[in-house]
Formats: C-alpha cells, structure tokens, sequence
C-alpha cells in the first residue's frame, strides 16, 4: 500500500476525529499536497457536520490556509429523507463517542466482544444492507448467499470481519465503519423515500429499505449504548422522533413473530400510542405498559423478559409471552 492509499484509509475516522494520534499526524501533511484526498477529506468532514458530530478543530500546521481551502472547496450533501434520519442520528451518536475510546478499545462491552470488536460487528451488520444497495464490501469474502441459513451466514461473517479487524488498529476499523456508513447515507435511497419504499432481504426480513434503515439506526443505538455502558459513559436516547419510529418498527416485527393466533394483549409505551398484539377475533386478555427505551432495550436482548420494568393486568400468560417472544427477535 502507498503513503496515499494509507492516509486515505484514515480519512473517515480522521474526519470523526478518531484516530490513533500517531495515525492522527499522518493526515494533514498528506492533505495540504494531495488534492484529491484533501476533496474527500471535505465529503467526509461534511458529512459528520450533517450527522451533527462532534466539532473537529481546524489545523494548525503552517499550511492550513491552503489546507482550508482544500477542505472546504466541495459543498455538504444533501440532507437524508426522514426514514434515514434515525440512523444518521445513530451513526452521529456513535461518532461523538469515538473520541472517548482511545486507550480503551479492550475493554470488554458485550458478548464476547470488547470495544474494537464491537465497531467492528457493526461494520459487519451495516455490510449487509450495503451489499443489497449496491455498496461494495470492505472487508474481502463478503457474499450474499441466497440459499444459506441467515443465522448460520450471519454468525460466520461476524466472526470473520471481528477476526479481520483486530488484525488491523482500532483507527483503520473506525475508518471502514464510518466511510460504509457515509456510502450508506449518500445513496439515493437515502434521501427518497419512494425509491426506499420497495423491499430488500437482509438478515432474513424482507422489509421495505426505509424499514431497513431503521434497523442500523436500532442497533447502531443499541451498541453504543453497550459500549457507553462498559465505559461508564451516559449514552442519551435516540431523539424522540426517532425513538417513536424505532419502537413502532419493533411493534410490527413483534406483531408478525407473535401471529394471529396469540392471546391479544393491548401493549402501550408510556406517552404514547397503543396497539393490539395477537389475536383481533377475541377479546384483549391483559394489558402492558413499557417505557419506550426499556421496550427497545428488551427487543434488543438487554433486558430478560422478567427483569423488564412494565406495568400489566390481566393474563400474566399472556404477558409473559409477549415478553418472551420480544426478547426472542433479538440478534444484536
């Protein structure tokens, strides 16, 4: 690889002000004589201006005139359509955390995983929806395998991009990650909502892309949540908005996997709207309440089905299995 190919590498996570610092003195240098990189330095910049991530101080090396004036010779993209908006949210979320990692990235988060792997399952997850809009993978072997359990094919590219990425310095893996999630961002499915309104398979749900998106921005949420947590560090909620899409995503998801034929319980989350999950030929058997973030959290695999704060009459069976069937839809 040349010096080029190995500083343009690092502009996603240098944008994100994410680097290594030893990494982190490779760039300007390289930007104030490289036009082209110092152009896609811009795009990127841009783009975490648009997620509205963390402010990154201008440089400060006797070329930053011209330097400036490279960076800020191409206009910001377009804003995202309002079904990518929660994951551009996310990925800005877990962008103004980046910094907060160096030093870090062993500590242990979830699973089996610790900080890098974890990045590095998410550039995993995020690969698959890539792949279905035309996005090239960055990590060598990725595949879509039509006739494959998705679970077992999951499992397995998981496990090779986790192996993958702790060959390579947590710097290259936030690189990867957030330049796949700015691709993400800049196709046209993005940013229209019709082109976004036919579906795609992607880790075995045939959703429409618009409900996709909302998937990366669940569990993009999700990890930097795991990760905040295993730092001792406050991750916020995703906005309200956002937060309402999320959960009204998860309500159909645990709509279909509980079928027509469940006890009907009416679920609510706390302020907000309220819906019939099972059976609409009989009448509601119980009631439950959840907090909207715990409810995500549940759907999410971080709370057991009986540790979950709710509120519930009527049939405890019933609640119990709608519990139990939310907690189940969880592969993060």
């Amino acid at each position: 690889m040349t010096d080029h190919d190995d500083v343009r590498a690092l502009l996603a996570a240098w944008a994100f002000g994410a680097l290594e610092p030893a990494e982190g003195r490779l760039v300007p240098p390289h930007l104030a004589a490289c036009e082209s990189c110092a152009a896609e330095a811009e795009r990127l910049r841009a783009t975490v201006r648009l997620l509205d991530g963390p402010p990154l101080d201008e440089p400060s090396s006797p070329r930053d005139p011209l330097l400036i004036r490279a960076l800020r010779a191409r206009p910001a993209p377009p804003p995202v359509a309002g079904h990518a908006a929660p994951y551009a949210a996310a990925v800005a979320g877990l962008g103004a955390l980046l910094p907060e990692l160096e030093g870090r990235w062993s500590t242990p988060v979830v699973h089996d995983w610790d900080v890098h792997a974890t990045l590095a399952h998410l550039l995993a997850a995020d690969e698959h929806l890539a792949l279905r809009l035309g996005i090239d993978a960055r990590v060598p072997g990725a595949r879509i395998d039509a006739d494959a359990i998705w679970t077992d094919a999951w499992e397995r590219r998981t496990a090779e991009v986790i192996a993958h990425e702790h060959g390579r310095t947590p710097g290259r893996t936030v690189a990867d990650w957030s330049a796949q999630a700015a691709d993400l961002l800049g196709t046209p499915y993005a940013r229209d909502p019709e082109l976004a309104a036919g579906t795609t398979l992607s880790m075995g749900i045939r959703l429409p892309v618009t409900e996709h998106f909302l998937v990366r921005a669940f569990e993009t949420w999700i990890h930097t949540d795991d990760i905040g947590r295993a730092l001792g560090l406050s991750v916020p909620p995703p906005p309200e908005e956002h937060l309402g899409r999320l959960v009204g995503l998860a309500v159909r998801i645990l709509g279909g996997a509980l079928g027509a034929g469940a006890q009907p319980v009416l679920f609510a989350v706390r302020g907000g709207e309220r819906w019939v999950l099972g059976s609409r030929s009989d009448p509601v058997a119980a009631e439950l309440t959840l907090d909207a973030v715990d409810f995500c959290l549940l759907v999410g695999g971080r709370y057991a089905p009986d540790t979950v704060p709710r509120t519930t009459t009527g049939d405890a069976a019933a609640v119990r299995n709608v519990l139990e069937r939310a907690a189940s839809l969880s592969w993060l």
